[in-house]
Parts: C-alpha cells; sequence; structure tokens
C-alpha cells in the first residue's frame, strides 16, 4: 500500500493528475474539536507529551477533511527541552525558555543520544498514529532546523528580526557554532527516532531562514539542513525528506541540490509560476498558497488555489500552504481549497 500512497509518489518523482494535498499546522485552533481536546490536555505542552490526545488531535484534521498526509502533532521547541532547557508557554504571547548566550550554557546541554528518555512521549504519539491512520494516509514527523532553534535558545522567545542570534552569531562565533552542532546532532537523533517509530516522511522546518543573508544563509540554513539530511539516510536511506527554508526567496533555486532532500516547500513569497520554473525541475515542490486565503475564503481561494495547481502541474507537487494555517481560518474554507484542487 506504501507505493501507491500519493504524497510519497510525488516525493518520489511522479507527476499526479491531481497534487496530493495537507496543510502546516493543520492539527490547530481553528478546529472546534483541537480546542476541546487542549482544553482536556490543560495546557499546550501537556497536550504534547500526552500520547493518548496528541493522536487525537492529530487524527481529527484527516477524519474531517481525509487529507493526504497527517503530521506529528509536536512543537519544534521540544528538542531544546530536552537537551536541559527550560521550556515554558505563556498564554497569548507564546513560548519561553531559558537562554543560552556562553560556552558554559552550551556544554551544559545533553549529549543527542540523551535526549530519548524526554522525548519518549512523542515516538509513542508517532507509533499509535502508524496504526490508526487509514492506510491511504502518509504520516509525516518532523523538526526544527538548527538555525530557528537556535534563535529561540538564544532569545528566550521568538523576536521579530532573530536580532539575539545574529549577535552571537557575529560577536562570539565559537560558542554559536558549538550551539548549532549541538542542535543539529540532537535533530538527526530526533528524526531517526520518529521515523523508527513508524514515520514515513520527515519534514525540516526552518521557519527563520529568510532573515539570514549572502554566506549566512548557506553556512547556517542549507548546510546544517544538508548535515541532518545527510544523517538521516545513513540510518534511513529510503525515507523521503522536505525541506523548508522559509524567506529564502530567490535562494529556493538550488535548495534540492545544496540540502540533499527530495521536496523543497515554499512560502508565498515567490509565485508558483516562478517555482515552477527555477525550483520544480530539480524535484518536488510543496506550496504555497497564502494562509490568509482560509480567513477570506470565496471566488479568490477557488481561483488562486487552481492557478497554483495548474502552474505546478508538470512536475511533483503537494498542496500546501505557503505557512501554517491561522486561528483565525474557517474550517469551512479548508474544505472548499481541497474541494478546488481535486475536484478542479
Amino acid at each position: 500500500m506504501a507505493a501507491q500512497k500519493t504524497i510519497l509518489r510525488s516525493l518520489a518523482g511522479e507527476t499526479l493528475s491531481t497534487p496530493p494535498i495537507w496543510m502546516m499546522r493543520q492539527a490547530g485552533r481553528y478546529l472546534p474539536e483541537y480546542r476541546a481536546t487542549r482544553a482536556q490536555a490543560g495546557d499546550f505542552l501537556s497536550l504534547c507529551y500526552n500520547s493518548e490526545l496528541a493522536t487525537e488531535v492529530t487524527l481529527q484534521p484527516i477524519r474531517r477533511y481525509g487529507f493526504d498526509a497527517s503530521i506529528l502533532f509536536a512543537d519544534i521547541l521540544l528538542v531544546p527541552q530536552a537537551l536541559g532547557a527550560d521550556l515554558w508557554f505563556v498564554t497569548g504571547e507564546g513560548p519561553r525558555l531559558s537562554t543560552i548566550t556562553d560556552q558554559a550554557g552550551v556544554d551544559a546541554l545533553k549529549g543527542p543520544d540523551d535526549i530519548h528518555a524526554h522525548l519518549a512521549p512523542i515516538y509513542d504519539t508517532v507509533g499509535r498514529l502508524a496504526k490508526e491512520l487509514p492506510e491511504e494516509t502518509t504520516l509525516i514527523g518532523f523538526a526544527g532546523a538548527p538555525w530557528t532553534v537556535a534563535t529561540y535558545m538564544i532569545a528566550g522567545k521568538g523576536t521579530p528580526d532573530q536580532a539575539p542570534a545574529h549577535a552571537l552569531k557575529d560577536e562570539n562565533t565559537k560558542v554559536f557554532d558549538a550551539l548549532m552542532d549541538r542542535i543539529t546532532q540532537a535533530t538527526i537523533t530526533y528524526l531517526n527516532a520518529q521515523i523508527e517509530a513508524g514515520a514515513e516522511v520527515v519534514k525540516i522546518f526552518d521557519s527563520w531562514a529568510g532573515s539570514l543573508q549572502g554566506d549566512d544563509f548557506d553556512r547556517y540554513s542549507l548546510a546544517p539542513m544538508r548535515t541532518i539530511v545527510e544523517g538521516v539516510k545513513t540510518k534511513n536511506p529510503n525515507t523521503p525528506i522536505i525541506a523548508f527554508p522559509r524567506g529564502a526567496g530567490e535562494r529556493y533555486k538550488g535548495a534540492h541540490k545544496a540540502i540533499g532532500a527530495e521536496c523543497i516547500a515554499v512560502d508565498d513569497a515567490v509565485s508558483a509560476e516562478w517555482v515552477a520554473e527555477n525550483v520544480q525541475p530539480d524535484g518536488c515542490v510543496q506550496g504555497n498558497l497564502k494562509s490568509s486565503h482560509m480567513v477570506t475564503g470565496g471566488d479568490a481561494l477557488v481561483s488562486e488555489t487552481r492557478r497554483i495547481v495548474d502552474a505546478l502541474s508538470n512536475g511533483p507537487h503537494i498542496f500546501n500552504l505557503g505557512h501554517g494555517i491561522t486561528p483565525d481560518a474557517d474550517p469551512a474554507h479548508v474544505q472548499q481549497m481541497i474541494d478546488a484542487v481535486r475536484q478542479g
């Protein structure tokens, strides 16, 4: 059955008449059933670490919409927490972490092989999903890319321009490189464990790649993701990988080769037509409808969805948003998008 799964076919380079579809953050606050389950869990982190409830919220959008893939419900900051950082979430403001700004902080982190006990509930969720998902639905695991994870670990929270991470990178490169290496090795371990638990595809999210310029983009976004791909492929050579260097702009061109991933996810700052000409010739692409269409819906949603499908119809394509769906999205508009993709 696995060979017939549409997303795996696209990742293998096949051009399909109807692209497979899933949606970043598809298990999320826009769904009333998710909000009810999160309330049952008590808070976001408790939901991530409760395998039964995390499995439930991952399955909810599959039951409702029949997406071609399901992505593990977790968070990119579970890896720094497993490494020893303090992590908590402030309602209405987002994550907070203890900060790392010197060598002592890096040295205090756990090694990559010491993270499994903390992350065992996540692997359990993957295993449950592998058994409970419909047989036609692909299971995607994921992790944050080292640069994006490092920006949170250095600043202790999300920042508009990732300035604290840039400052450490520029002023104390040795410490910054040591932190990046620790995150990279832990991410390889984490993704391999997800695959061993049942993930069929893994995705690497570099959400803040766009703030890196010039050689820094190559050194701190592309190169660490390539190291992760190589580390995953060493143990799991047949597992396809999606990489998302969000905000890369023209640097999406050549990203397949630079990273070594089967698929490059693209955001909505580049046009599907440009992607078809400059990125898709190198392999599968994923994207890239603006998330705002999930809020506004209507004819614009349908026409833009069809335009993207048409533009990318001559090569392997996985339909998705250009970034995650937002909490204010209308669930009915998600169905409208799916119908536009599948019915034309």
